[in-house]
């Protein structure tokens, strides 16, 4: 499903393939027509804004958005776990995930990475991508509040991914999210004050319900268990993200 590939693409950081790539973008989501008339129609602003935008700024906004606040973090497991011990089991169960459906990833990112989650989910049947899509919903919402609040451009693209789950985020869990510290990106001492911060808790039913502390982590893993010796990925191996030059061709 290559309207997948395109939403991933644009959660990606601007670089010249990216903004060489956006031409391509709108007509394949019109052909596709996977998503309603009017999340197409959004998107097509963004891709549009983005393509007339100066490289340098586009890449400053991104940057300050995703990059340097947590509460709009693109890694998913960000906002489950933190920098708990968790969220490295969570990380091998993702990889393991990946492996099993045949996916290799060709990007040193994280693979909580959203872009790359949504790589993987457009290797999928329509159905098993939906549902894939519909296990981090309550961040996503989350993220779709935040961005909201700010009036940013890559709004849309989280319309679009509500809108393709076609369920609606757990009222009382997206109001605990969304009452994490969410400071803006020129607040340093807010910045780094929620950075420090301990990872969500949902209480001790929070693993049964659709956003608490192990169920966005055993969603993902779908019942499978992580190969002996498996490494967890290097944190601090960011970035180059995902590959747009391809994405519409494979």
């Amino acid at each position: 499903m290559k309207t997948l590939r395109i939403l991933s693409a644009l959660l990606t950081y601007p670089d010249a393939d990216l903004l060489a790539a956006l031409p391509e973008f709108v007509p394949v989501l019109e052909r596709e027509a996977w998503l309603p008339a009017s999340e197409r129609k959004a998107l097509a602003g963004l891709i549009n804004t983005l393509a007339a935008s100066d490289p340098i700024e586009a890449q400053e906004r991104y940057i300050l958005l995703f990059d340097r606040t947590r509460s709009l973090s693109l890694h998913l497991f960000e906002h489950v776990h933190g920098e708990s011990r968790d969220r490295g089991q969570a990380m091998v169960d993702l990889i393991k995930l990946y492996e099993d459906g045949g996916f290799t990833p060709t990007t040193k990112e994280l693979p909580d990475f959203l872009p790359l989650f949504l790589e993987f989910a457009s290797t999928r049947q329509p159905e098993e991508a939906r549902d894939l899509i519909q296990q981090p919903l309550q961040v996503m919402a989350a993220l779709r509040e935040r961005l909201a609040k700010r009036g940013a451009i890559y709004l849309p693209v989280f319309d679009a991914l509500l809108a393709l789950a076609r369920v609606k985020p757990d009222a009382a869990m997206l109001e605990r999210l969304l009452a994490e510290p969410d400071p803006e990106p020129d607040d340093l001492e807010a910045l780094d004050a929620a950075w420090e911060e301990e990872e969500v808790r949902f209480g001790p039913a929070a693993g049964s319900d659709g956003c608490g502390h192990d169920s966005l982590a055993s969603k993902l893993r779908q019942a499978r268990r992580p190969a002996p010796g498996l490494a967890t990925p290097d944190p601090a191996s960011l970035r180059p993200a995902v590959t747009t030059s391809t994405a519409l061709r494979r």
